[in-house]
């Protein structure tokens, strides 16, 4: 029943997501006292969560747009799921903004499929990602992406594999014009903090063992099946599904050298992890497995509301 729910797109879907993204935002109210009540706390919050539930709103839009998945709503569901995991991603307004310019930039990558305006798309994503680099640094890995994409894209033209290093230097120049004007000095909005950090006491908590032992078994599991099936999509289809599987690997990295760990990391995550378990769950025939495997992702967030 619950699988079948979300098998079509309906606007009742929406609303539960939103709900249930709601719902994550006044966890992280209650559990990490983030709110005073002010008319200027007030906005910025329901500016946080209007940034959050975009992003789920523009994951929906690049799995419909590149056909991800069959026609349904799960990865909203996922995503909505895992704000409910890890609410903590709502202490950091930074990793969030950060987020949606990267989801926007990855929509720009994964439709270069079409063979059309393509300078005008790798600019765009790289100066996103180089946007998104400025409120969180470690964003900048999913530059990356861009010449992976280009790789399973074929693309050969030089021009094609000098553009994006041309929107990454606009959004520089951008930013150290912006430094001497409002703060007399040449690099303070540019945010350059290579620090790493290999400190893993934050994740010492149950809620944290839960929830990355569901995203790596999970994740694992589902993308075995994920990329074994990746062959048998349209041709024009599987460089934009290889293409989100390294988005998974590029952010799992990002987790694991993450300067600050306190969880809200983990969003990078939630959007290429959701398409790829959503296409998993397409995959399953048995409806049993298939309703078992969704109850235990609803379960877990459930159950983490209690501790």
């Amino acid at each position: 029943m619950i699988t079948s729910f979300f098998s079509k797109s309906k606007p009742i879907n929406f609303l539960i997501v939103f709900l249930l993204s709601l719902l994550a935002l006044f966890v992280a109210i209650y559990k990490y006292s983030i709110f005073t009540f002010t008319v200027v706390s007030v906005s910025k919050l329901a500016a946080i969560f209007l940034c959050c539930f975009l992003s789920v709103l523009l994951v929906d839009f690049i799995v419909a747009k590149n056909s991800l998945s069959q026609k349904g709503n799960a990865e909203l569901l996922l995503f909505s799921l895992f704000l409910l995991a890890v609410p903590q991603v709502f202490l950091n307004w930074k990793i969030i903004l950060s987020n949606f310019l990267i989801l926007l930039a990855f929509r720009r990558i994964i439709s270069l499929r079409t063979q059309n305006e393509h300078i005008k798309k790798l600019f765009d994503a790289s100066f996103l990602i180089g946007f998104a680099s400025l409120f969180y640094f470690w964003s900048l890995l999913f530059f990356i992406l861009i010449f992976i994409a280009l790789l399973f894209y074929a693309e050969s033209e030089v021009k094609k594999w000098i553009v994006p290093f041309v929107g990454l230097l606009t959004i520089t120049m951008m930013s150290i014009g912006l430094s001497i004007v409002v703060n007399d000095d040449f690099g303070s909005l540019l945010n350059i903090n290579p620090s790493v950090g290999f400190n893993f006491n934050a994740y010492n908590s149950l809620q944290f063992i839960v929830v990355i032992t569901m995203f790596s078994s999970f994740g694992l599991w589902a993308s075995i099946f994920y990329l074994k099936d990746i062959n048998k999509k349209m041709k024009s289809f599987r460089a934009a599904y290889k293409i989100v599987f390294v988005a998974f690997l590029i952010a799992t990295v990002l987790v694991i050298i993450a300067p600050k760990k306190n969880g809200s990391e983990f969003l990078f995550l939630f959007a290429p992890l959701a398409i790829i378990i959503s296409n998993y769950i397409e995959t399953i025939e048995e409806k049993w497995f298939k309703t078992l495997f969704v109850i235990l992702l609803l379960a877990i967030p459930v159950v983490l509301l209690m501790l």
